[in-house]
């Protein structure tokens, strides 16, 4: 009886180290399903921010679909306008539409990384696993800034293969945006955006604000489709500026001749106003033009003050009011331009890279965890090039670009000589 015993128990004891053993993998399976992410769970400043490295690995839920482990991300200005409730109104009600909650909201919009797993219609030729590949994120959908991350297919395809992760994520949401202003609004390549690429030879176009994100790879577009380029800057912003290749006329607008220097210029066939001038300022341009195309739309902050359709109401009104303003004023046309996450505009901006004919503006490079420190950098404004996050643990400190002390070179002097 008592050798009975000492065998159940033994049987009992073996059964409950099986048992343990099973729940200890289980909790370190579900530990790797573990994500870290920068999130908000409601609007307001930078303060917002929250980091968790213990958020649930999103799941692919459609055919269609691709999981992409991040390695790199840039931090844009729409990021820092997000947090702070810009256009939360429309993009509520497309995430509805999607059946995507608000919060807690995660921003980022470009990114490269690596496939992890495709849904059943990704072909091999789209999306193989392992593949390295860049892409975007569309407004109404929870961001990247996070280690994994679904989307459509359309919005990726293979990375450029000549550049370092932190470099490349750089190009993205800023190209993107510059393509859709020169092609779908400026129509530089034909009617509604169609070929997606070239027409710019011998066009006369103005880029205002050359140093910013958009402009300076809006001029590095323009310049690499033969378009005759005049951009405005600021002094101190010259060997930034000319570092983006061989521009015929730069302008500065602190000038006290910088409206006599545009009108001596004649017509333009498009203009690009990256500096965020707004639509009423067509009008005011001291030369002509056929085309002007802002990026600095009043569209969502009509929406988020007035409501979707009175705000859209508003939206169709402000644009009829700049178009008359301008012609009256024997101007050209007025347009607005958004981001576009179109695959044709992928595809071109990696055909640039991989030639060489678009170069890294990235200056600032902070590792994941420290991505409260970024987005504050962000926020300063007036920023030249961009500011990148590195997802791999390479970069442990916030570190600048040898990209940033080349076109800063006097400031950080000046800097130096203050410490």
């Amino acid at each position: 009886m008592n050798s009975l015993t000492k065998a159940l128990k033994r049987a009992k004891f073996g059964a409950n180290r099986c048992s343990f053993a099973t729940i200890s993998a289980q909790k370190q399976q579900e530990r790797r399903k573990k994500v870290r992410e920068w999130h908000i769970l409601r609007y307001g400043t930078l303060d917002e921010l929250v980091y968790r490295d213990d958020s649930k690995k999103p799941q692919i839920k459609e055919a269609n679909e691709v999981m992409i482990k991040v390695n790199a991300a840039s931090v844009n200005p729409i990021d820092v306008a997000m947090i702070r409730g810009y256009g939360s109104n429309f993009l509520n009600l497309t995430r509805k539409l999607v059946n995507n909650t608000e919060f807690p909201l995660v921003v980022g919009r470009d990114f490269v990384g690596e496939v992890v797993q495709k849904g059943m219609n990704v072909p091999e030729r789209e999306a193989r696993v392992g593949q390295q590949v860049w892409g975007v994120m569309p407004v109404h959908k929870q961001g990247c800034h996070r280690d994994f991350i679904v989307l459509n297919k359309n919005y990726l395809t293979e990375k450029p293969s000549n550049l370092p992760d932190t470099d490349v994520t750089g190009f993205l949401y800023a190209g993107m945006t510059a393509w859709s202003g020169i092609y779908v609004s400026g129509n530089l390549g034909g009617p509604f955006g169609i070929a997606g690429s070239g027409g710019g030879k011998g066009k006369k176009v103005l880029v205002l604000g050359a140093s910013g994100g958009v402009g300076s790879i809006a001029t590095q577009i323009l310049l690499a489709e033969g378009a005759n380029v005049t951009v405005t800057c600021s002094s101190d912003a010259l060997p930034f500026v000319q570092s983006l290749g061989n521009i015929p006329n730069i302008v500065d607008y602190k000038s006290p001749h910088y409206e006599q220097d545009l009108k001596s210029m004649g017509t333009f066939d498009l203009v690009l106003d990256c500096a965020g001038k707004g639509p009423d300022h067509a009008k005011d341009l001291p030369c002509p033009f056929y085309t002007y195309v802002t990026f600095s739309s009043p569209t969502l902050r009509n929406t988020d003050e007035m409501g979707l359709i009175a705000g859209n109401v508003k939206n169709l009104a402000d644009l009829i009011k700049s178009n008359v303003e301008a012609i009256g004023a024997k101007k050209g046309i007025v347009k607005w331009a958004y981001f576009l996450p179109a695959p044709q505009g992928l595809t071109y901006l990696r055909k640039l890279v991989n030639e060489g004919r678009l170069s890294s503006v990235t200056t600032a490079i902070f590792p994941f965890e420290k991505a409260d420190l970024a987005y504050k950098r962000v926020e300063e404004r007036h920023l030249r090039g961009k500011v990148v996050l590195d997802f791999t643990g390479k970069t442990i400190e916030p570190q600048l670009t040898d990209f940033y002390f080349k076109e800063n070179a006097s400031e950080v002097e000046n800097e130096n000589q203050k410490q």
